[in-house]
């Protein structure tokens, strides 16, 4: 999961949740800043995080990133005590808080992180408005998959 390539014009990926394609029906994606602590930061630099059971919440009108793990260097954070996995603040505007929390809390979409990068020197977590997918949803993707290469796969062979 640990990836470093270009995600984009002066930003670089640091880890990114490719179960979430799956798992969810990404509705909508939301760009949040990341509150961390010096011994995070030096983590994230070095590539150590992991968002898949990762998942946003909405609480008192504030955002917060449960359950991504960033573990502690062996070097960094001596005299801290490190919690790999404590609850982070995310950063975004009112407007986009009370949107998040209204359909979170009446429609029944989840929050969940999508990739982690960096942004003109700063860690940012892209969240995607999601629903959970059923079994038969992703057989049914997986199938109609299969048979747009299959079809390619023919077209391919008798020209």
């Amino acid at each position: 999961m640990n990836t470093q390539r270009a995600a984009g014009a002066g930003s670089s990926l640091i880890v990114e949740n490719r179960r979430a394609r799956f798992e969810y029906e990404i509705e909508d994606r939301f760009e949040a800043g990341l509150s961390l602590e010096g011994w995070e930061v030096k983590s994230l630099r070095a590539g150590r995080a992991q968002i898949v059971d990762g998942y946003g919440l909405v609480r008192n009108g504030q955002a917060w990133l449960l359950g991504a793990h960033i573990s502690p260097l062996p070097s960094a954070s001596t005299h801290v005590a490190a919690d790999p996995t404590r609850t982070r603040p995310l950063l975004l505007h009112r407007r986009e808080i009370a949107r998040l929390q209204g359909l979170t809390e009446r429609r029944g979409y989840t929050l969940v992180p999508l990739r982690l990068y960096w942004k003109r020197g700063r860690a940012k977590v892209e969240i995607g408005l999601a629903k959970g997918r059923k079994l038969h949803d992703k057989r049914a993707r997986d199938r109609d998959r299969d048979w747009e290469r299959e079809r390619e796969r023919l077209l391919k062979t008798r020209t």
